[in-house]
């Protein structure tokens, strides 16, 4: 059964740092994609960041490119994501997920964690 944990959510102040986390168990993900998404109430769940387990290539959106970092710990099957110069607007709930080839498209992933709160006030 594969299961996907995120932790690490909470609240901060703009311009503070946060770092998520992401256990993943019970299969073998090297070959697959890693991914974080974020959804801010009444909005609709956007990609946030990639990360190939294989070779770890990193794809990001624009909007976090050069603030957020995606890495991964292979020894201990877990994907990071280090937040930095967070903004209100990354306000969100963030969730981890997996899939084999996936890009950036959330269809793409078929294991998602329940997902984190991160709350950045102003």
């Amino acid at each position: 059964q594969v299961q996907l944990v995120e932790s690490g959510g909470g609240l901060v102040q703009a311009g503070g740092s946060l770092r998520l986390s992401c256990a993943a168990s019970g299969r073998t993900f090297s070959s697959y994609a890693m991914g974080w998404f974020r959804q801010a109430p009444g909005k609709q769940r956007e990609f946030v960041a990639r990360i190939s387990w294989s070779d770890g290539r990193t794809v990001y959106a624009d909007s976090v490119k050069g603030r957020f970092t995606i890495s991964r710990d292979n020894a201990k099957n877990t994907v990071y994501l280090q937040m930095n110069t967070l903004k209100p607007e990354d306000t969100a709930v963030y969730y981890c997920a997996a899939g084999r080839t996936a890009g950036t498209a959330a269809f793409g992933y078929g294991y998602w964690g329940q997902g984190t709160q991160v709350t950045v006030s102003s």
